[in-house]
């Protein structure tokens, strides 16, 4: 009985099949091929709950986020309430004629006195625009070209 069981595994293994005839070589293959089935059914059933698992995961994990999101945007508006209380009542402007000023703002936020748009380059003296730098005439002077 062990021998025999041991000249099966064998068998299966590859192994010593020299004496076996088309019946049993036949009989091993199917076997094997039922083998192959059961372990291939056995994997994809595996991954498929794999799968399942981690598309649930992935759905808590987004619905976390959403809530984390719901909350930082919630905590943002809290925060900046705290920050400027006054921001409901006045309206934020970046011109220095409408730039609110606080004694304890002053010690740390001197501003700039300039216009409220930057144009720089821009000439608005057509006059003074020819001569205020190089243009495409004088661009290339022959006079620096070697000869």
């Amino acid at each position: 009985m062990f021998r025999a069981i041991c000249v099966d595994y064998l068998n299966l293994l590859g192994e010593d099949l020299g004496p076996l005839n088309c019946k049993e070589l036949e009989s091993l293959e199917k076997q094997l091929d039922t083998s192959l089935k059961h372990i291939r059914s056995a994997r994809t059933q595996l991954m498929l709950d794999t799968l399942s698992d981690l598309q649930k995961k992935e759905h808590s994990l987004n619905e976390a986020n959403m809530t984390l999101k719901q909350r930082l945007i919630e905590g943002h508006q809290i925060s900046s309430l705290h920050w400027y209380p006054q921001a409901q009542q006045e309206v934020v402007c970046y011109d220095r004629q409408h730039a609110p000023q606080h004694q304890t703002d002053e010690a740390f936020f001197h501003p700039l006195d300039c216009g409220p748009t930057l144009q720089m380059g821009y000439q608005t003296d057509p006059l003074s625009a020819g001569a205020a730098g190089p243009s495409m005439n004088n661009y290339m002077q022959a006079g620096w070209l070697p000869c």
